[in-house]
């Protein structure tokens, strides 16, 4: 199974340390999860423009990444939360799943329409806090599915 992770932010080296702990610890499950940081010129000029603008620039840096044999995920502060268990099965019987974290202005409207949602949690997270609980949130679900004590 392949992972995908986009996220409209800069790379930061410290929480990228962390990250890649857990990139190793879901390799043991036959993963792969790839972290893409993507922070363009255009999105920068766009955030500085308006809100509006910068939603676009998001949806015209990610929407090359959504595929359609893919399980495709926005991360998105009114979206259902899940639990544990019920993340877990987002990755059964599935070969690609790509979640999309958003820049500070979240997303468009007519992109969230093509993903499926989800929230992390009813609190505002900053994109590396964010990028971080997501992939212990993967590793946790992997570890569920494969019934590794992890989770306990």
């Amino acid at each position: 199974m392949k992972c995908n992770l986009y996220c409209i932010s800069r790379a930061d080296s410290e929480i990228e340390a962390m990250v890649g702990g857990f990139i190793m610890k879901i390799r043991g499950f036959g993963v792969k999860l790839n972290v893409i940081d993507i922070f363009t010129p255009a999105i920068a000029k766009a955030q500085k423009i308006s809100a509006q603008k910068a939603q676009e620039s998001y949806t015209n840096a990610l929407s090359p990444f959504i595929k359609p044999h893919a399980q495709n995920i926005a991360l998105h502060p009114q979206a259902k939360m899940l639990d544990s268990f019920q993340f877990s099965q987002t990755f059964e019987n599935k070969q690609e799943v790509n979640f999309f974290i958003g820049g500070a202005y979240g997303f468009e409207e007519s992109f969230l329409q093509k993903l499926k949602t989800l929230s992390l949690s009813p609190l505002t997270l900053s994109h590396k806090i964010a990028k971080l609980v997501l992939c212990e949130q993967i590793y946790r679900a992997l570890s569920i599915l494969a019934k590794h004590p992890y989770h306990k």
